[in-house]
């Protein structure tokens, strides 16, 4: 059987750490920023990591397993 092909969206969406974690951006930080809180938009701007069945369907796009 040949080799699986990585997701190219998924690829560009999600960062696997070293450690084998896969970390994704945050939504509601694309536009519209002035009515949100500074305190929010600054919350979104770090990242978060992937867990469960997400991290699971994820780690099959991106060709990992």
């Amino acid at each position: 059987m040949p080799k699986m092909k990585t997701h190219r969206g998924a690829a560009k969406r999600f960062k696997v750490t070293g450690s084998g974690k896969i970390r994704r951006r945050k939504a509601f930080r694309a536009h519209l920023l002035e009515k949100k809180p500074s305190k929010r938009t600054r919350r979104l701007g770090r990242g978060a990591e992937l867990l469960g069945g997400d991290k699971k369907h994820v780690e099959r796009l991106l060709g990992r397993r």
